[in-house]
């Protein structure tokens, strides 16, 4: 949290090395000077406001595509985050639901 938003760093990865045995690092980025950035530590939820039990007016980037969405993050139950990525409005978009690792 920094001030009255929130804000999620990719803390994990299952393969943080690419195959020449160094960090992955974001090559999909749009933007030339961030493709040598780090994944691992990379701010990719950023501007969230919590509004009863619903984390909304935030984005959500993908180093996928190197794209960003808006997003729309409620909790199914404290072990289950639904995450909704869209562009423009809600309705068109995708929805991943995270699990809480043990």
């Amino acid at each position: 949290k920094k001030g009255n938003k929130y804000y999620g760093k990719l803390a994990w990865l299952k393969s943080p090395n690419n195959q020449a045995g160094k960090l992955k690092t974001d090559i999909n980025n749009p933007e030339p000077s961030l493709k040598t950035r780090a994944l691992l530590g990379l701010e990719f939820l950023k501007g969230f406001s919590y509004n009863n039990g619903t984390w909304d007016q935030g984005s959500i980037y993908d180093p996928k595509s190197g794209k960003t969405y808006s997003c729309r993050m409620t909790m199914i139950n404290k072990d289950k985050l639904n995450v909704r990525g869209y562009v423009g409005i809600s309705l068109i978009g995708r929805t991943d639901v995270w699990s809480r690792v043990k």
